[in-house]
Parts: structure tokens; C-alpha cells; sequence
């Protein structure tokens, strides 16, 4: 009965075409026993299943380690007379003052009994602990270990104390944390140090123009006549931007002209294979993503993106429409349990929240294939080149809580007439075991139960 009426309720919200209040996939398929969803697992092969799941098991417990995704959670216990610093960041190795340290007890009491002795304790495990010009009587014990206890029968001197506290790290780690154990009396605080190597800015000189701002990049496969189209509408607003073209024909044909770089791959290499070595060859702060079958319009204003860009530095994707359609989605994405891995499903149309001050932009998880994107941040990202026929929503996939991703009407492109090509689509076209292959991907790199798009 559970059943049926599941699939009652799921007939009635299709009818009056609202799909939201939908339950969670991850618990939606565990629940009511049934696949809206493709199970990944299914798709890899019976004979390495149990192989690849305990290589899948290590190398997620290693990314959790790397990228301290299963930190604790600390709890700020209430009316601790105990002050320390949250957010404190030190260099690996190097000695370091810790700010804030001090006890408040005076205020947080109402008897006036004065203390014989006020005591405290700081412990580290990567690290060790000092107070820096201790003078002769003052109590500091553990000075240079992982251990540090100071007391003193004036709170006015135990601060003093609590003043130059250092901290220095004993393991080299160019990005980690230190949890620091605080007490005083039955009062015990916890904050993480966290320890990182000074990172190196990596900054692109923008210019003065549109043209030493943004390259336009596209990936071509035996559409000669389709890039020519694209190009020379590129050429009628923008004579002088560069073009970046990465191409895997099986008969490559020259592609020449002003300030184009035409890059031949081996034949088939695929789709994003394609869009890593165009990516890879970008000098300039952003690039435009275009199919080679597009056609730039009057409305085609690079300025536009790059001027929502340049105000808001936060966003690192904004994205178009294409012949009027935007094709923006958002990602439902369930962590599941760390022994089965997660659920992940597209919810086409749908936004997060409107960006604010520009009518009709919203924050969304993906965009259709127009975009604008900041150079240094898709590179983090990159394009997973074992996709070779299919891949899109992938890259917004590894992008997911990584890249800020918008997506504006207005901003058009237009796109060229489809004519048959049989061989071209032959090799577009993704067979049942790709489509496999893809699923069966997804399940050990994005560590997915099940996937839906």
C-alpha cells in the first residue's frame, strides 16, 4: 500500500507539473524500494566489484583526510570564563603569538572570595607551547612542550602570561589544523589552530580592453563548415579577440587567421579532452566557452559578462542562453553513508536565489554551454576527459560547492541550423555501454550510489 500511494502522489505532483516537496532521492530510493534513480553500482563489472569498492573506501577516507571534511563539530559551552581566538592561523613550523588568550573569571562571579591561586592549562597534539620573557617567580611549567600549565595568584599577571602564549608546529603540513585543549578549574574550552603555507597570488593582468581580458575557446569534431560560420561572426563584432580552437577531427583541415590558435589532437580524444587542452592554453583572467556550431548575434556582448564578473569577484561562472534557452539547473545532492556513497539528481529550470541587483540573473549549479568563466578557478576544476562523447552537467558535477555559478537572461548567442551528418553523429551519438561506463565512473570518482539527470 506504501507503494501504491507513492505512486499516486508521484502522478498527481507530474499532472500538475510541481515536482517540489519531492522527497530526497538518497532516502526516496532506500525508502520505498524503487529506482527514480540509476544505481551506479550496478553498473560495474560483478567480477571487480569487490576490488574497486575497497579501493573506492580508501581513496574516499584519504579526500576526507586531505580535505578535512569530517572535521568535529566543536560546541562553545556556555558561560566559560575562558577567552581564546577562533580562526587563529599560523605558518607551519614558525613560531607564533596566540591572540585573545585571557580569563574573564572576576566578572562571572558574585562571591568575593579572593583565590589563593589561579590556574590554567593549554595542550597541543602537532605542536608545542611557550610563554615568551618569563621572569624569575612566575609559575610556567611545560615551557616548550605540548603540555603548558601557568598560575598565579594575580589574575592580572596570569593574563599578562596568557599574553604570550606562542604557538609553534612540530609537523610540517602545508594545510592542517591543531585543536588546542583551554581549561581552568571543571571549565574547558577547545579551538583549532590551523596551519597553513602562505599560498602565492596568481593574478592575470586584465589590460585595457575586452581583448586582453577574455579568449573565446571551442572544441571542433569534422564541423569545419560550422566553426568557419562561428568564427566569422566572432570576427564581425570581435576582429581582434583571440580564438583558441582544440581539435580531434580525423582529418584535421588548416584553421587560420587573425590571432586564432588551432590545436590538433590525436583523432577521437573526445569532448573534454578538448576543452582541457583549450583551457590550458589561456592567458588572459577569463575565457568564453562556445560550441563551434554557435553564431555570435548583435546581443552577443561579451562586455555584459565580464562586467557582472569584474563587480562581484565571488562568482567564477556566469552563464547565457542560447537560441533563448538558458538550460539552467541546480543540483540535489544527498551525502548518503560512507559506506554506499551518495545521491545526486538535476532539477532542470529551477535557481537557488536571484543575484542581486541584476534583473534576471540567478545563482544556479549549471548553465548551458555559453558561459564566462574565471580562468583560474575552472582550471581547479578542469574537464574529466573520460568523457569523450557525452559531458556537461559532469563538470558541474566535480564543480558542485567549489565554483559560484550564475546564470542571466539577455545574454544570447545564437545557434546554427543542424543538417545530418552521419558520421559526425555516429560518433556523438553515446551507445547503452558508454552510457554504462559513464555510470559506473560515477560511482568510484563521485563516490555516488545513485545519479539521476
Amino acid at each position: 500500500m506504501r507503494r501504491l500511494h507513492l505512486i499516486a502522489f508521484l502522478i498527481k505532483k507530474a499532472f500538475l507539473g510541481n515536482l517540489d516537496g519531492l522527497p530526497n532521492l538518497g532516502s526516496f530510493c532506500h525508502v520505498y524500494s524503487i529506482t527514480p534513480c540509476e544505481l551506479t553500482k550496478q553498473f560495474v563489472p560483478k567480477d571487480e566489484l569487490d576490488d574497486i569498492l575497497e579501493r573506492r573506501a580508501k581513496e574516499f577516507s584519504q579526500h576526507q583526510l586531505r580535505m578535512k571534511t569530517n572535521a568535529k563539530i566543536l560546541i562553545a559551552k556556555a558561560n566559560c570564563p575562558l577567552q581564546y581566538p577562533t580562526g587563529f592561523r599560523v605558518t607551519p613550523l614558525q613560531k607564533s603569538l596566540i591572540p585573545g588568550l585571557a580569563l574573564q573569571t572576576q566578572k562571572r562571579r558574585v562571591t568575593t572570595k579572593k583565590r589563593e591561586v589561579y590556574k590554567v592549562s593549554l595542550s597541543v597534539k602537532s605542536g608545542v607551547l611557550s610563554v615568551e620573557n618569563v621572569l624569575d617567580g612566575q609559575q610556567v611549567d611545560g615551557q616548550g612542550q605540548s603540555e603548558l600549565n601557568i598560575s598565579s595568584s594575580n589574575l592580572t599577571q596570569l593574563n599578562d602570561l596568557l599574553s604570550r602564549v606562542t604557538y609553534t608546529s612540530t609537523i610540517y603540513h602545508i594545510y592542517t589544523i591543531d585543536m588546542v585543549h583551554f581549561s581552568f578549574e571543571d571549565h574547558e574550552a577547545m579551538f583549532p589552530i590551523i596551519i597553513r603555507r602562505p599560498t602565492v597570488p596568481v593574478l592575470y593582468d586584465p589590460g585595457k580592453d575586452i581583448n586582453s581580458q577574455v579568449t573565446i575557446i571551442t572544441k571542433t569534431f569534422l564541423r569545419y563548415k560550422e566553426l568557419k560560420v562561428l568564427i566569422q561572426s566572432i570576427r564581425e563584432f570581435y576582429p581582434n579577440i583571440k580564438i583558441i580552437v582544440a581539435d580531434d577531427s580525423l582529418k584535421p583541415e588548416d584553421v587560420s587567421g587573425n590571432n586564432i590558435e588551432h590545436y590538433i589532437m590525436p583523432p577521437a580524444q573526445g569532448w573534454f579532452a578538448g576543452r582541457n587542452l583549450a583551457l590550458s592554453q589561456l592567458t588572459t583572467k577569463y575565457f568564453l566557452w562556445v560550441d563551434d556550431d554557435f553564431e555570435f548575434l548583435k546581443e552577443t556582448r561579451i562586455e555584459n559578462f565580464v562586467e557582472i564578473m569584474e563587480a562581484i569577484p565571488d562568482i567564477d561562472v556566469v552563464g547565457g542562453e542560447v537560441s533563448g534557452n538558458q538550460f539552467q539547473f541546480i543540483l540535489e545532492y544527498d551525502e548518503g553513508t560512507e559506506k554506499e556513497g551518495g545521491c545526486l539528481r538535476r532539477i532542470k529550470g529551477r535557481f537557488h536565489q536571484p543575484l542581486s541587483g541584476y534583473n534576471g540573473c540567478f545563482f544556479v549549479d549549471g548553465v548551458t554551454n555559453f558561459f564566462l568563466g574565471r580562468t583560474e578557478a575552472v582550471r581547479r576544476i578542469g574537464f574529466d576527459p573520460f568523457l569523450k562523447r557525452v559531458g556537461h552537467t559532469e563538470f558541474f558535477i566535480d564543480a558542485l560547492g567549489k565554483l559560484l555559478v550564475v546564470s542571466c537572461k539577455g545574454l544570447s548567442i545564437g545557434h546554427q541550423t543542424h543538417r545530418e551528418q552521419n558520421q559526425y553523429d555516429s560518433y556523438r551519438t553515446q551507445d547503452k555501454l558508454e552510457e554504462e561506463r559513464k555510470l559506473a565512473h560515477h560511482f568510484f570518482k563521485n563516490y555516488l550510489k545513485c545519479i539521476k539527470y
